[in-house]
């Protein structure tokens, strides 16, 4: 009579459960149907090896294994466990065992052993979702189900101990974390801090804007004027995660398989700095085997690309769509899956190939032509989507040496957390507008009136700085934020003077 048990796959960053039927009959080969990969048809193998070791026996009959629902691929190895507790039961080792009551999932090692598994935070959900009593996982996968209560986590090492539980006679203990408490006494626990930076108060202040707004942000600078020093400290100064904020990044990390065997909860938001020679399908996500790229991996946090034109162009031009959308749809021919993508785009470049043009003090070496031609790698539509073009110079001797403490990110933080709530107010009732840089172009209008002398400022500043017109929405988004910083309800001339200020990249001659 064919026994059924459970396990789960992830697809995206929900997750589905999966029912492996176990069939004994008369014969001598084993089958595994319903779609099933490499690594899931090698399982039997595993499933052989472990069970022998655990002194138990594999049935020398027709063994056949069902992965149903059948019209979903499954994928790696995470269904060896859950195969292995059915074929015990449909051979009469663990007869009258409660198996239908819990997800099982572990990949087997051939001496019983069970190695991790990805997306152990979505699958307890949807175990949860779907009223199973408790979840049968690998111990180094424990915590980080654990998270999710009215659930009971069980953490194994060894095919053994999951055969004596169901038995009744096990030594195994349901893990328990309290998410809360987790969460609330890890939060804001960075290493870095803006106190370690010397001098740079301007762009220290660009960033806070940044922050405080949401925008995307550019620095542009010589080698060694602290563009990547400056920029690694911005997750300190952005709110706090919120819990459902750190649930989601958790589940993205947990399928990405980031998560380890210490962790439950990420509590900080995530800082990513991709190398340059990353592929496209690696920053936003796919392959054959669809899973999470870095700007996933950024969600609620900040994506750094260091170096930005010696990236390739095709990989920059991906991310153009995930940018507005704040979000990354990767389709296949069987399925579709979608990654969450909301991060702040921090980007950094020198401002020609040698690294010294507009230097105070040493000369650009570079021919004629070859700035425009560098900067040029960045195309127009990206840098349209950055608010902020912020110019990095290099830091003087006084200011190195200088024992005068600087802000911390904490003072930032407060700033930036009360203009944040002011533009929470603001967009109270609005989908998907939690931020200044989110807003589209009806509701900037709406929301951001200009008097008469600002109107006549920004009309100067088009014709003598030849700023292009794609700069006007982004230099009233930041104009926004600059008075949300001051507390102010209106913008006034100051603030749209400091906005237009951050526009380097547009002005026409910047780059001779």
């Amino acid at each position: 009579m064919p026994v059924k048990t459970f396990s789960s796959a992830v697809f995206g960053i929900e997750a589905t459960t999966i029912t492996v039927e176990v069939n004994i009959t008369s014969g001598t080969r084993y089958y595994i149907v319903g779609l099933p990969d490499n690594a899931v048809r090698e399982s039997m193998l595993r499933v052989e090896s472990a069970v022998n070791t655990c002194q138990f026996h594999m049935p020398r009959q027709k063994i056949v294994v069902n992965l149903a629902p059948a019209d979903i691929r499954k994928e790696g190895s995470s269904y060896d466990l859950a195969i292995a507790i059915g074929i015990l039961s449909a051979s009469g080792q663990l007869e009258g065992a409660a198996t239908g009551a819990y997800l099982i999932l572990g990949e087997l090692s051939l001496d019983g052993s069970i190695q991790p598994v990805r997306g152990a935070l979505p699958i307890a959900i949807q175990a949860r979702r779907e009223k199973f009593k408790g979840i049968i996982l690998p111990k180094a996968n424990a915590r980080e189900a654990a998270i999710v209560s009215d659930l009971e986590i069980y953490g194994a090492e060894n095919l053994l101990q999951v055969i004596e539980f169901f038995k009744g006679a096990g030594s195994l203990k349901p893990t328990v974390v309290d998410t809360r408490d987790e969460f609330f006494s890890n939060i804001n626990n960075y290493k870095t801090d803006f106190a370690d930076v010397k001098g740079q108060e301007n762009i220290k202040r660009a960033l806070e804007i940044a922050a405080a707004g949401g925008h995307n942000a550019i620095l542009i600078g010589p080698p060694g004027s602290g563009k990547t020093m400056l920029a690694k400290r911005l997750p300190t100064i952005l709110p706090p995660l919120n819990l459902h904020e750190a649930l989601e990044t958790t589940k993205i990390h947990s399928v990405a398989g980031k998560l380890s065997a210490t962790d439950s909860l990420m509590t900080i938001r995530p800082f990513r700095s991709p190398h340059h020679t990353i592929s496209d399908v690696a920053l936003v996500g796919g392959g054959a085997y669809p899973q999470p790229g870095e700007i996933s991996l950024a969600h609620n946090g900040v994506l750094f690309l260091d170096e930005l034109p010696e990236f390739k162009r095709s990989v920059l031009e991906v991310m153009r769509q995930p940018l507005e959308e704040r979000r990354v749809t990767i389709s296949r021919s069987r399925l579709t899956v979608d990654y969450p993508a909301s991060f702040m785009l921090i980007a950094s470049m020198n401002p020609c190939p040698c690294g010294y043009y507009n230097h105070p003090d040493k000369e650009c070496t570079c021919p004629p032509g070859a700035v425009q031609k560098y900067l040029s790698k960045v195309s127009g539509p990206l840098l349209d989507r950055i608010d902020l073009h912020v110019e990095v110079t290099p830091v003087n001797f006084t200011e190195l040496s200088s024992d005068r403490p600087a802000e911390s990110s904490e003072a930032i933080r407060e700033r930036v957390m009360r203009a944040r709530e002011i533009q929470a107010k603001r967009f109270e009732g609005m989908s998907d507008i939690y931020c200044n840089a989110q807003m589209d172009a009806g509701t900037l209008r709406k929301i951001c009136r200009i008097n008469e002398a600002g109107q006549l400022l920004l009309k100067k500043a088009m014709e003598r700085l030849g700023l292009s017109a794609r700069a006007y929405d982004r230099i009233i988004k930041v104009s926004r934020t600059v008075a949300d910083l001051t507390g102010s309800e209106d913008i006034k001339i100051e603030h749209l003077a400091e906005a237009i200020h951050y526009r380097s990249l547009d002005r026409e001659g910047w780059a001779g």
